[in-house]
């Protein structure tokens, strides 16, 4: 590169909230120093970026997710994370709208009514706390009967769980269901925490009942 933009893109993304993508990372620096950038210029110094992160010396890493690029916290850190996010932040999940969050993950598009008959009560809360939370949206309405309005995730739920695309959720045959005895309660919301397996930012939604 005629010129390195390597320390722009890298404070421009730690600065960002949200993953920022190429196309945003081109239009800011383009406008802030009034040049034009070939796009594999930027592609170039993401890769610097990314590379230089990689090593043991650094606790943060760059992330391709959610159609953008972001700082991480590295997995080996995830304990200490949670913990200081633990005490930031008292509002998490119900074990319900856990759930039914893993429901909507794996069956998207979904309706209330299947979220409901998987999980054989009302939903009505966990979905509304799921939507003021922004981890799923509507994404339009079902064919069938009544038009009933169909769920799915989100890209904040992307970011949470530091996903690039829904094809990097584990899948199910993969994770061993324990056996259950008469009367215990189902292990999908023990199961949801490991089979989408958080960054960091899990804590801020995964937790014990409020």
């Amino acid at each position: 590169m005629e010129k390195n933009f390597v320390p722009a893109i890298e404070s421009l993304i730690f600065a960002s909230p949200n993953p920022i993508s190429l196309s945003e990372i081109k239009y800011c620096i383009e406008n802030s120093s009034a040049l034009s950038i070939p796009a594999e210029e930027i592609e170039s110094a993401l890769e610097t970026i990314e590379s230089r992160y990689k090593s043991e010396e650094y606790g943060i890493e760059l992330k391709e997710i959610a159609g953008g690029y972001q700082f991480l916290s590295k997995p080996d850190h995830f304990n200490l994370i949670a913990e200081h996010i633990k005490l930031n932040n008292r509002k998490k999940l119900t074990r319900a709208a856990m759930e039914s969050l893993a429901i909507v993950a794996y069956k998207q598009p979904v309706t209330k009514s299947e979220i409901e008959q998987i999980r054989g009560v009302n939903s009505d809360h966990s979905i509304q706390k799921l939507l003021e939370k922004e981890l799923i949206e509507i994404t339009g309405r079902s064919e069938g009967p009544g038009k009933p309005i169909l769920f799915g995730t989100s890209q904040r739920f992307m970011e949470y769980f530091g996903l690039k695309s829904l094809a990097e959720l584990p899948k199910l045959k993969d994770f061993h269901m324990p056996s259950q005895e008469i009367g215990e309660p189902s292990p999908i919301e023990e199961q949801a925490v490991d089979i989408i397996r958080p960054n960091a930012a899990i804590t801020e939604i995964i937790g014990e009942d409020e």
